[in-house]
């Protein structure tokens, strides 16, 4: 079996170890064999070169010798193996489509990164869930359109304490993005006027930002545990925004106030 990658060249320096081995060119491929050992390795020739001009093996005729340069580049790989395994086990990945410049590109999401998660835990008194399923699904629209329409801290940043209209002479940047940015980005804006200034803010930070609660309060100097009341009534605006109740139609009644025999006799 053909080693190949960093993980294929962690195996063929510890294969070699000290001693200089063998290599001999069997096609695509090398084999590699020690003197007094029973088993060979074989390295794509496209990895053994890369091990060679990185100074990671040496290599003098038909004689391999592992340089100085690689036990460092073994511990490095060994760590960033471990952390790779400690990340796949606190990710929760799905592949999505993502519109980079008009193109779609596949991309992976780690669902376990969303503050909506973080917020779907909290929990009231009585044991339910401090935010409803409206109120999350309503801050993971805001989020969307956030990323979609490439906004900026700059561009945010003017939506508090008053959201800013575009100044006359001023540039206009919508001939500089696509039409489905275009179309987040007003999204985007409607909806922060429909939590209105004083809420919009909160909702930004933490379902935008990434901010966490205790950083929203430290930053905004309010009490402990206010942000998150703040937040779900934010939610809960940008919810009704999303999804209008129903209008209420009430029967029409007709109403006298005479009292009966009131209307005199002809």
């Amino acid at each position: 079996m053909t080693e190949n990658g960093e993980r294929g060249l962690v195996r063929l320096l510890r294969f070699i170890g000290n001693g200089p081995a063998q290599v001999r060119d069997v096609g695509d491929d090398f084999e590699i064999t020690i003197e007094g050992a029973a088993a060979s390795r074989k390295v794509g020739k496209i990895a053994m070169k890369q091990a060679i001009s990185t100074g990671l093996l040496r290599k003098e005729g038909n004689t391999l010798y592992v340089q100085d340069t690689a036990r460092a580049f073994i511990k490095r790989a060994m760590v960033k193996e471990r952390d790779e395994i400690f990340q796949e086990q606190h990710r929760l990945c799905e592949v999505v489509s993502v519109e980079i410049e008009g193109e779609r590109y596949n991309a992976k999401r780690n669902e376990l990164s969303s503050p909506m998660l973080a917020l779907s835990r909290l929990k009231d008194r009585d044991g339910q869930g401090f935010f409803s399923a409206d109120a999350l699904e309503a801050g993971e629209r805001l989020a969307s359109d956030f990323h979609r329409g490439h906004l900026s801290p700059r561009i945010t940043a003017s939506w508090e304490p008053r959201l800013a209209k575009r100044g006359k002479g001023q540039s206009n940047g919508a001939q500089d993005i696509s039409d489905t940015a275009m179309s987040a980005r007003m999204r985007f804006s409607t909806a922060a006027e429909a939590m209105g200034p004083e809420l919009a803010g909160v909702a930004i930070d933490v379902c935008c930002f990434e901010k966490g609660l205790e950083l929203v309060e430290r930053e905004r100097q309010w009490p402990v545990r206010s942000a998150k009341l703040m937040l779900r009534t934010a939610l809960l605006a940008l919810a009704r925004h999303y999804s209008p109740p129903p209008p209420t139609t009430r029967k029409r009644e007709t109403h006298h106030w005479g009292a009966e025999g009131y209307r005199p006799v002809v």
